[in-house]
């Protein structure tokens, strides 16, 4: 299994990509046992950022699991439009290499960038905090 978690970090850091990693990743590098082989993350859907994301993981061999343009991801009508008539939760990158993990960007974050949390997410915070009060 592809792990190379870090290296997804960087290369989204020096494209002045604005993310925040939720799901099983997150818990595990919280030092809770969360079983995942992929890495869940919401982005700052602003037009510059989103690009930003995008033109990065495509430069560095990532390809959209949909066939798809994987521009179309910055385009909120389009998001929209998968998630009504696909019923499309997420948006997958696949390594073309197999060497880093799948990377799967939520398309409707759960309130402002700013403001995020998912129900899970939520659950997994109450779970990281019993594990520090114990």
């Amino acid at each position: 299994m592809p792990t190379d978690f870090l290296g997804l970090f960087a290369l989204l850091a020096t494209a002045n990509v604005r993310f925040v990693l939720v799901g099983g990743l997150a818990l595990v590098l919280h030092g809770l046992d969360r079983l995942t082989a992929d890495v869940d993350l919401v982005i700052d859907f602003s037009a510059e950022s989103a690009r930003a994301a995008v033109q990065a993981l495509t430069a560095a061999g990532y390809r959209p699991l949909a066939p798809v343009d994987p521009l179309a991801l910055t385009d909120p009508e389009q998001r929209h439009e998968w998630q009504a008539t696909h019923n499309m939760q997420v948006f997958s990158f696949w390594d073309s290499s197999n060497t880093r993990p799948t990377v799967y960007i939520m398309l409707a974050p759960e309130g402002p960038f700013e403001e995020l949390g998912r129900a899970q997410d939520l659950a997994d915070i109450e779970r990281l905090r019993s594990r520090l009060e114990d």
